[in-house]
């Protein structure tokens, strides 16, 4: 604030500039800055020598940049909390004036700073723990299951003189911890009430044997193994416990979480995390839970640091709200150019202290990574190669899928289904639902080399219409990632292909008339290679590569070719719509489109037609015109908003008709009671009579939700890939660094006035 009362900027001169290769946002890229959540004092010398020290990232992200122009955001997270982004970008606080975001939070951090690990969390919910303590305590669990990701196993117990898993479907097991599952969790945490008298031992006894069972089974992550002991306090005697499970190896680590105030057990919590290789902590107001909780990732991160290994590690696909001032939402189509370009995957690595006088603390500095759009991944398989049935997927080694052009909404009776909301947490079974063997999914998770054919069912017209097709699947690993390349072909695709010749002029004439565009998520022309081309649409780069003003524009010449082509024989189109529309009743508009897969919803605005390689999507016996299909939409025939369905675990019977059956019966069970339906060909017409019994009322609700199926769906462990590498144990790991008052406090200088302060009210 000014002299006259006025906010001011910090830090100079900070020149912002709209670009294009950024999402169009205002941008420094000659310099990146910092953000420091409002939880974090940011005059802390911590934070300000951290700034320091981290201002040679600058020359080394511009220098990145400047090597490789498709490199997207460039940053540093620190583990004492600020963040150092490039380019720099201004920083808008919400309504509150709060900056919320924690670089520590996110899962490129978390999983470049530690190695799997298996969790198990106590919470405490006797009838002492009543009120704000137990409201603290279930803001602790939800933000350490924030810290946990798809290699991560964990369960939930609450305890009183009695065990409770708050799951009962995961009694005695760890279940990954997918983000369904983490939320599953968080939803029943916060019905949690507090009665009876706490008794730990049992609980803790029943971690330790969850963990040694994982352990003895070969499940869970096979590394790093740790219980939250969440409480506000604890009188038992726990040597005994320790001594018959945990020492002297010391193989599972134990944070203590005292909650609340009073500080009569703080001895009894710490000692426990001190004797086994964890971290003790004291939490009495909801402020203190975040900075608390990231402790432990520290302490798990310390072997690592010790052995100086740079993992290298790449997260599952995120859509990329990121840092940024506004959200960015998931839309129905999450394979859109659009959507493709703001999901992201992460590359991360750790950073950590050299000093020798440090070595054995284990010093994380921060992690440093950079953000891959799953668009440049995609780009290894142009669409226009694989057919108007095929498509190129992403898995991770977990089997959850990074791309998949099925990941659509789903239709019921003319009804949308809601796409299922956690987009990086749908396994490749649920989309490849033919591969009843999971063969291709285990193939490609163990990381192989192969091909694979199979009979499939593909939806068209809203799920209204199926289409059989017989698809062979190409697939490989990706080198150094945890992520495999899948490619689909349709049997039968690329045994021919056609090529029309037509002269440069006169395909670029109808290319740009003002009735045809091209699909702007197709590449025809790289233009995120060099600066100066960014601005370019694929249209503009086109045209300038033709004309010879850009000949240093990388462009796909067997594409331009066939586009050309197209935008040629298309042209008499748009007088033939034209004067459909001039003879059409009423105000019907006739809408062209193509008929593929990829084209749910017709590309039509003011008449105008899009063509982009259509060519290239036909098989042998189409023709251009042929695919070019009218649709008439009269204000009777507009699009409704429907209402969305949630999918749920619902059984419901299904028929698919062989168009070989002229006549057929059949019986529908429904509970108590059956229903018969019979069905004949309507002779010389494509058409089908059902007659079904209407005395028996079977409509969807009416069948029973089978919690058993979603219980097991829920703890199922596929075959997963474990990652390379496991940073448990180390020798050398000073296990007396284990937390407490002074610890935990803001500085040493706080530390020692609040002794000095307490030694001279006695």
């Amino acid at each position: 604030m000014d002299e006259e009362g006025n906010f001011i900027e910090l830090g100079g001169e900070f020149p912002l500039e709209e670009n294009e290769h950024f999402n169009k946002l205002s941008v420094n890229t000659l310099m990146s800055d910092i953000q420091v959540p409002t939880n974090v004092y940011n005059k802390d010398p911590n934070i300000l020598n951290g700034v320091y020290m981290s201002e040679a990232l600058n020359d080394v992200f511009i220098s990145n940049f400047q090597k490789d122009p498709t490199l997207t955001w460039q940053y540093f997270g620190s583990s004492a909390g600020f963040f150092r982004l490039y380019p720099g970008i201004k920083w808008t606080p919400d309504s509150n004036r709060v900056v919320s975001f924690d670089c520590r939070n996110r899962n490129w951090y978390i999983q470049a700073a530690t190695s799997p690990k298996d969790i198990v969390i106590l919470v405490d919910v006797s009838g002492s723990m009543k009120g704000l303590k137990m409201t603290i305590a279930k803001h602790t669990i939800n933000t350490i299951l924030d810290t946990l990701g798809e290699n991560d196993f964990v369960n939930v117990i609450a305890y009183t003189d009695y065990v409770r898993y708050v799951e009962p479907c995961f009694k005695g097991t760890l279940v990954q911890a997918d983000l369904d599952n983490r939320e599953h969790f968080k939803l029943l945490v916060e019905e949690l009430h507090v009665k009876g008298e706490a008794k730990v031992k049992k609980a803790m006894k029943e971690s330790f044997r969850i963990l040694a069972d994982a352990r003895a089974n070969g499940q869970g992550s096979l590394c790093n193994q740790a219980i939250m002991l969440i409480t506000d306090g604890a009188m038992e005697d726990f040597q005994s416990v320790f001594e018959e499970f945990n020492w002297p190896d010391k193989k599972v680590r134990v944070f203590t979480y005292l909650i609340g105030r009073d500080m009569t057990f703080s001895e009894n919590i710490k000692w426990i995390a001190c004797n086994n290789k964890g971290y003790y902590t004291h939490i009495s107001t909801l402020a203190d839970v975040q900075e608390n909780v990231m402790e432990y990732l520290h302490v798990l991160s310390r072997p690592m640091v010790i052995n100086h290994d740079h993992d290298i590690i790449w997260t599952e696909a995120l859509f990329r709200r990121t840092f940024l001032k506004y959200r960015i939402y998931i839309s129905s189509f999450p394979t859109t150019h659009f959507q493709l370009l703001l999901l992201m995957t992460s590359v991360a690595m750790p950073v950590f202290s050299k000093k020798k006088e440090t070595l054995s603390h284990g010093i994380l500095l921060g992690v440093v990574g950079t953000d891959v759009p799953l668009l440049e991944v995609m780009k290894l398989a142009p669409r226009y190669k694989l057919g108007a049935h095929g498509y190129a997927f992403l898995i991770t080694n977990n089997g959850y899928i990074l791309a998949h052009p099925d990941l659509r909404p789903l239709y019921i009776d003319g009804k949308k289904l809601k796409p299922k909301p956690n987009y990086n947490s749908v396994d490749l079974s649920e989309a490849e639902w033919e591969d009843t063997e999971d063969s291709l999914r285990t193939a490609m998770v163990k990381g192989e080399t192969g091909t694979l054919t199979l009979d499939v069912r593909a939806a068209v017209d809203k799920g209204k219409r199926p289409l059989f097709l017989k698809n062979e699947y190409f697939y490989t690993t990706i080198n150094k990632t945890p992520f495999s390349f899948g490619m689909v072909l349709t049997r039968g695709h690329g045994q021919y292909m056609f090529f029309g010749n037509v002269s440069v002029e006169e395909g670029l004439h109808d290319l740009q008339q003002p009735d045809l565009t091209i699909a702007d998520e197709w590449t025809y022309c790289e233009t995120d290679i060099d600066p100066h081309h960014r601005k370019l649409t694929q249209l503009q780069a086109v045209v300038r590569y033709l004309t010879g003003k850009e000949p240093d524009l990388e462009c796909d010449e067997i594409l331009l070719q066939q586009v050309l082509f197209d935008a040629v024989v298309t042209a008499p189109l748009e007088a033939y719509w034209t004067a459909l529309m001039l003879t059409a009743p009423g105000n019907a508009v006739y809408c062209p489109t193509r008929v593929t897969l990829y084209d749910y919803q017709a590309m039509c605005k003011n008449a105008h037609h899009h063509t982009s390689g259509a060519r290239a999507l036909l098989s042998p016996a189409e023709s251009v015109l042929s695919v070019l299909m009218k649709i008439l939409s009269s204000p009777a025939h507009r699009q409704k908003k429907v209402e969305l369905m949630q999918p749920c675990n619902t059984e419901y019977p299904g028929f698919m008709y062989d168009t070989s059956i002229r006549e057929t019966n059949s019986i529908i069970k429904c509970g108590r009671c059956q229903k018969m339906f019979v069905l004949q060909q309507v002779p010389n017409s494509n058409l089908v009579m059902l007659v079904v019994q209407a005395d028996c009322d079977c409509i969807l609700n009416s069948f029973e939700h089978n919690a058993t199926v979603k219980c097991n769906r829920m703890k199922s462990q596929k075959i997963r890939r474990r990652p390379e590498s496991c940073h448990a144990y180390h020798p050398h790991e000073n296990g007396k660094d284990c937390g407490g008052a002074c610890g935990i406090a803001v500085s040493l200088t706080l530390c020692f006035i609040c002794l000095a302060t307490s030694l001279a009210l006695h």
